[in-house]
């Protein structure tokens, strides 16, 4: 199975596909929209979950990339990430923010919020407005219900320190679309 998909070759470090996400558009069953915030976590990395090596938990991690890896986070939210560099290195890139444009009222009634800026504007509520679950853990994304569409250049990059974790917290690998209003916090 290919790693190359919306024009972007998953078979790489973390962070270069973390960046090369931003304006890729995301649908899970037709619902979703722009990235437009991501974070990359790398194996050697002590905040990413492979740090430590393959768990029942992790393991799509260490799998194929262009796969997805679906997490629940402090037993509330679900996370969806990708996988990405080659089968066994265990790296992914954490989708932080969308901007709505897919399924936008079904979005609005799985969130209970009337608020455009608010439906994906973090990892938990995004996959909440999408209809994520541990049942994609694993997924590929090239099949259904994922589709990934290119981003529309030029996508004006920031960047910054990753947000909501206790470790490796100055690491600079947290991107988003410059100026998007959809993003979970402002960068600095």
């Amino acid at each position: 199975m290919s790693s190359y998909l919306a024009g972007i070759d998953f078979n790489r470090p973390a962070h270069e596909v973390a960046q090369l996400l931003i304006g890729v558009e995301v649908l899970v069953d037709g619902v979703g929209g722009r990235i437009v915030e991501t974070e990359a976590y790398d194996r050697e990395d002590p905040a990413s979950h492979a740090f430590s090596g393959p768990t029942e938990r992790n393991m799509a991690m260490f799998g194929p990339p262009a796969h997805a890896y679906v997490y629940r986070s402090y037993g509330i939210h679900w996370c969806l990430n990708f996988v990405c560099m080659e089968e066994g290195h265990g790296a992914g890139v954490l989708i932080r923010a969308l901007e709505p444009l897919h399924g936008v009222e079904q979005m609005h009634a799985r969130r209970r919020t009337g608020d455009l800026r608010l439906l994906c504007s973090g990892p938990g509520k995004l996959c909440e407005a999408m209809g994520v679950t541990r049942a994609l853990n694993g997924h590929p994304l090239s099949e259904s219900p994922f589709e990934l569409r290119p981003a529309e250049p030029p996508v004006p990059l920031v960047s910054g320190p990753r947000i909501g974790i206790s470790k490796a917290m100055d690491v600079p690998w947290r991107f988003g679309l410059a100026g998007s209003r959809f993003v979970s916090r402002p960068f600095r």
